[in-house]
């Protein structure tokens, strides 16, 4: 039987398990939760340990067709033959949520153990909600190596970036107004959604400075970049980034995110996840970059130049409660494209 753990509880687990990772942060639910959806923890415990569990997020369906469950980038076991009973009080939870169908991201699987989906009752989704490619980045060695696998290009504007008596420090809380202005200016620039604005105060607040730090760029009185890091475990994660379209040739973008390398290492950080570029196969994002800009395909030029490794993620899984509601579903899917 699952119990409720406290949100301290909970992320003592997440932040001590190999796969924790900030969608699993009770902080991360409180954020989502400011912004349409209702989030909950479950777990199951020996001993009074927590040794399993998940933080699912639900979100009503459009029409009154009901209850979307969501887990992100989760849930743990501390040995895989706890799946079973963990999946069984998931499924409990869910339905006691009127939730019609469960969708999964588990998030990305460095080894061989990932659970079997189709045992366990799920099916490939057609839709996904975090981006299912990355590219990450092996940062426990020394600077040099590090800047040894970037491409000639990237590794020129990081060092002009360095020259250019631009000031980088770690944003206190009335400065997180400078990102999101520089948010608006990006997302204009590159035709993309962004936050509002209090969507990243908020993440601020939540999250820095424990897991996360907002790095900003700054010359002659201007700030020219900057980005939103978190950290779990042993893995930093490049969530947001934003630059002004002022003195870009000063490389701020590049040596904002070279300081946010350097904040994971500090960190003990082994790996800095780029976090999201498009959905191919790398031989295809290689062929095709340099004609598309559109979606992701803006950013994998960038990302790409950091000489990380591209992974997939396990993509998206869903689990079936109410199949007319799911059949509904799929045909929004196909009519939205």
């Amino acid at each position: 039987m699952y119990d409720i753990p406290t949100a301290a509880e909970w992320d003592a687990f997440v932040t001590q398990h190999p796969r924790g990772h900030l969608l699993q942060l009770s902080a991360w639910g409180d954020l989502k939760s400011a912004y349409g959806w209702d989030a909950g923890r479950i777990a199951l415990r020996d001993e009074g340990h927590i040794i399993a569990g998940a933080q699912i997020l639900f979100r009503k369906l459009p029409l009154r067709l009901g209850t979307m469950a969501y887990i992100p980038f989760g849930g743990y076991v501390t040995a895989s033959s706890q799946w079973p009973a963990l999946w069984h009080a998931i499924d409990a939870y869910c339905q006691e949520q009127g939730a019609a169908f469960l969708k999964w991201e588990p998030g990305l699987y460095l080894d061989d153990e990932r659970p079997d989906f189709a045992v366990l009752g799920f099916r490939g989704s057609p839709q996904t909600i975090q981006p299912p490619n990355t590219i990450l980045l092996d940062i426990s060695d020394s600077d040099d190596d590090i800047m040894a696998r970037m491409n000639q290009g990237t590794r020129r504007k990081i060092r002009k970036s360095l020259k250019n008596d631009i000031r980088y420090y770690e944003a206190e809380p009335g400065d997180v107004t400078k990102f999101t202005n520089l948010m608006h200016i990006t997302g204009e620039r590159n035709e993309f959604g962004v936050h509002e604005p209090d969507y990243y105060a908020m993440q601020y607040d939540l999250f820095a400075p424990e897991h996360a730090a907002l790095i900003l760029a700054e010359h002659e009185g201007q700030t020219l970049a900057g980005v939103f890091v978190f950290a779990v475990g042993d893995t930093a994660q490049y969530i947001s980034g934003a630059s002004s379209n002022i003195d870009r040739n000063l490389m701020a973008s590049y040596g904002v995110q070279w300081k946010a390398i350097e904040w994971a290492k500090v960190r003990g950080c082994r790996y800095y996840d780029m976090w999201g570029i498009p959905d191919e196969p790398e031989a295809t994002l290689e062929a095709q970059f340099q004609d598309r800009s559109d979606g992701l395909w803006g950013v994998y030029g960038f990302k790409r130049g950091w000489g990380g490794q591209v992974i997939r993620s396990a993509g998206a899984w869903d689990m079936v409660y109410n199949a007319l509601i799911y059949r509904a579903y799929l045909a929004a899917i196909m009519l939205r494209g």
